[in-house]
């Protein structure tokens, strides 16, 4: 049980990390792509070779570079969440409706203010699903780091099906499944939260 405790808590700090990742480069980017029509499309196609290669492959690119362990782990989970992110941003700011926009500046609004009290209140919803959808992945893509020698619970999940303990595979997957279920109804609610207070 104390492996097992060690475990959770290995998978959460990958997951989180490399959510922190995500987003840190994500949210930029996204906006980035809303504003500049330009850049758009080199950006979209550029993040979206993060979703397209397969997570384990992106982890055995990286080891040249940063070995084995936990850092190899988040970076490739990190590409993974970034995609998501960046779109659904970036269709959510381009979705604020054009008269709220004009409304504010009629209002003698600056463009930072126009962009903190009407565009993110518009466009919280539907990146809060980028969010969430992202989150959900990167806790389930997490069980590869095992793969590297980064834990997680993908150790107990490797370990059920060596040594043919269907308890020890199926508790592995469930607290996955229990994980991602728990963080995407928890950003849901907060999304929720959100919305009816704006």
């Amino acid at each position: 049980m104390p492996d097992f405790t060690a475990h959770v808590v290995e998978h959460l700090v990958l997951a989180l990390s490399a959510l922190a990742l995500a987003l840190a480069a994500g949210l930029p980017l996204g906006i980035l792509c809303a504003h500049s029509a330009a850049l758009r499309g080199a950006i979209l196609a550029f993040a979206g070779i993060g979703r397209t290669l397969p997570s384990l492959a992106v982890l055995m690119l990286l080891l040249p570079w940063l070995g084995v362990g936990a850092s190899p782990a988040i970076v490739a989970l990190a590409l993974l969440a970034i995609p998501p992110i960046v779109i659904n941003v970036d269709v959510a700011i381009r979705g604020v409706p054009a008269p709220a926009l004009d409304a504010a500046t009629g209002m003698g609004m600056t463009r930072t203010q126009r962009f903190l009290r009407v565009v993110i209140p518009f466009a919280l919803p539907v990146s809060f699903a980028g969010l969430r959808t992202a989150t959900t992945e990167t806790i389930a893509s997490a069980t590869l780091a095992t793969f590297i020698g980064a834990g997680g619970l993908g150790d107990e999940i490797v370990r059920g099906l060596q040594t043919d303990d269907p308890a020890l595979l199926l508790a592995g997957a469930a607290a996955v499944a229990v994980l991602a279920l728990a963080a995407d109804l928890s950003l849901g609610a907060a999304a929720a939260l959100t919305a009816a207070r704006a």
